[in-house]
């Protein structure tokens, strides 16, 4: 491949991450761009685990052999059985230099295993280049060539460690934009999910619920006493409070599997059960009660439940589905129940909620200060 050829495949390597809607389709195209750039046979990439002194391997693209799998749920190597690790990613390139890819081949002496792994999977030579995100050596790409190919050179080399920068610069791009994605669906304070994300997976769960008949559940809770503490000790003390409640609601959602825990803003927080039944949805619900009166702040939690597994009607649409929930959470508070209220089992609930859609068609209506 000349110059130009070798451009191109730049190019194409980077539009090919730049267009990749998940970071496993990012570092697939990042793995089959470079073995497309290097005439490769095959090729991996794979992120350095400081914390487990490991390598793990997150993609596997091209001619794989037996126990190579694309996107491989555990493997990975030793660092040590890779001595070069420390050696190209720490000496060398403290020393002065940049972080620079080398070859490797089957019949090389180079101390580590290299050598050992192309030898048993049929490959006769490899290019191995740092990937360098924020100026930390995050991983590796790794490009091979089958028995019967020429061998890599210093120009491959030369070529790899271009590649590398590229696919850094991708996955770099990814992290920020996954970021960005997480902070749009994240409340800053207590670290769970916010309203966007609840009204997105709601929809969504609607939606199955219409297809398939499971059962979807919101809880919405109202955290009591907030003002008195923030009026008397101070907002730091509250926000203790709320990332306090936020901790017990979020143990209390783990034990409904793929549960939703959200902060809705202020003092309101709900959890979306999308699977368990009603029951079990109430039982965690009356768990989270007993542990939020336990907690040092506060005066515990006002609690509604709208499931449909219960006779609550048909549920159209998402706004419903928090209006029932609204009207039971503004039972409890109403009654200081230390119970939750749940709609259906209520009757009283859903009549409040369907006389309130009848005063503000198509918006969640809100139940404080409703006598």
């Amino acid at each position: 491949m000349g110059v130009d050829g070798r451009l191109r495949a730049v190019v194409g390597l980077a539009q090919a991450m730049a267009a990749a809607c998940a970071p496993r389709d990012s570092v697939r195209a990042a793995a089959r761009g470079a073995r497309v750039a290097l005439d490769g046979s095959f090729a991996a990439i794979s992120a350095w685990e400081r914390e487990r002194g490991r390598l793990r391997v997150l993609v596997n693209e091209g001619e794989r052999r037996t126990g190579e799998e694309e996107f491989p749920e555990d493997e990975s190597y030793p660092v040590h059985d890779f001595p070069e690790i420390t050696e190209f990613l720490h000496e060398r390139w403290a020393g002065g230099g940049g972080p620079h890819a080398w070859v490797e081949s089957a019949v090389g002496n180079r101390p580590g295993r290299r050598g050992e792994a192309l030898r048993r999977r049929g490959r006769a030579t490899c290019v191995v280049a740092p990937i360098v995100l924020s100026g930390r050596a995050w991983g590796e790409l790794y490009v091979a060539r089958d028995e019967g190919l020429p061998d890599f050179d210093e120009d491959d080399a030369e070529f790899a460690t271009v590649l590398a920068a590229v696919v850094a610069a991708g996955l770099a791009q990814n992290e920020r934009l996954a970021e960005a994605r997480r902070l749009a669906f994240t409340d800053p304070l207590t670290g769970l999910a916010n309203r966007r994300a609840v009204d997105m997976r709601l929809d969504e769960a609607l939606e199955e619920h219409r297809r398939t008949g499971v059962v979807v559940s919101l809880v919405v809770c109202d955290l009591n006493g907030l003002k008195k503490v923030n009026d008397t000790l101070g907002h730091a003390m509250g926000d203790r409070l709320l990332e306090r409640f936020g901790s017990v609601l979020s143990l209390c959602g783990a034990m409904l599997p793929g549960a939703l825990v959200a902060r809705l803003g202020g003092d309101e927080f709900c959890l979306l059960g999308v699977g368990p039944t009603a029951d079990e949805v109430v039982r965690v619900t009356e768990e989270l009660c007993t542990r939020a009166a336990e907690l040092e702040l506060g005066e515990g939690v006002a609690c509604g439940v709208a499931s449909t597994g219960d006779p609550i009607g048909l549920v159209k649409s998402s706004r419903r589905l928090f209006r029932l929930a609204d009207a039971a959470q503004y039972k409890a508070k109403a009654a200081r129940s230390a119970k939750p209220v749940v709609a259906g089992r209520d009757t009283a609930v859903v009549r409040l909620a369907d006389a309130a859609a009848q005063e503000a068609p198509g918006e969640r209506r809100r139940f404080r200060g409703r006598g």
